[in-house]
C-alpha cells in the first residue's frame, strides 16, 4: 500500500509543477491500481501491466468514473513500465513516479536486488 500511496503523491506533485490538468483522484486512481495485476503476473508471467489494465476498468466503472477518464487511467496503467513515453506526458509523470516511490538508496537489500542500476533510485530528488 505505501508504494501504491507514494506513487500517487509523487505523480500529483509532478503533475501540480507541470501545471498539467488533471483531477487529483484520477492520478490517485492511477497510482492505486497500477500494481494490481502482480498475482496474475505470478500465476501465469503476464506482465502486470497488461494484467493490472485488464482488472482495472471494471473496478473504475464501479466506482463512478467517466469513460474518458477509465481510458487515461488504462493508458497509464499500460504505460507506466514503458520508459520511452512521450516528455511531458502523463505517462512519463507516472513512469517517473513509480521509479521515484522506491528508496533503493536506502534499502538494505540493494546490492542483492536484480534490478537493472538505471531502475533503481538512487538518491532524493528535489
Amino acid at each position: 500500500m505505501r508504494h501504491f500511496l507514494d506513487v500517487s503523491r509523487i505523480a500529483y506533485i509532478m503533475v501540480l509543477e507541470s501545471n498539467m490538468n488533471v483531477k487529483k483522484d484520477v492520478i490517485y486512481a492511477i497510482g492505486l491500481l497500477h500494481d494490481i495485476g502482480r498475482g496474475v503476473q505470478y500465476e501465469n508471467n503476464t506482465p502486470h501491466e497488461e494484467a493490472s489494465s485488464r482488472l482495472a476498468p471494471d473496478i473504475l466503472f464501479r466506482s463512478g468514473y467517466f469513460e474518458t477518464e477509465i481510458e487515461i487511467i488504462i493508458n497509464c496503467i499500460r504505460n507506466h513500465r514503458n520508459k520511452g513515453n512521450k516528455e511531458g506526458s502523463l505517462e512519463e509523470i507516472i513512469y517517473k513516479a513509480d521509479k521515484l516511490s522506491r528508496p533503493c538508496f536506502s534499502c538494505k537489500a540493494e546490492k542483492k536486488c536484480n534490478w537493472d542500476r538505471d531502475k533503481k533510485n538512487m538518491g532524493i530528488s528535489i
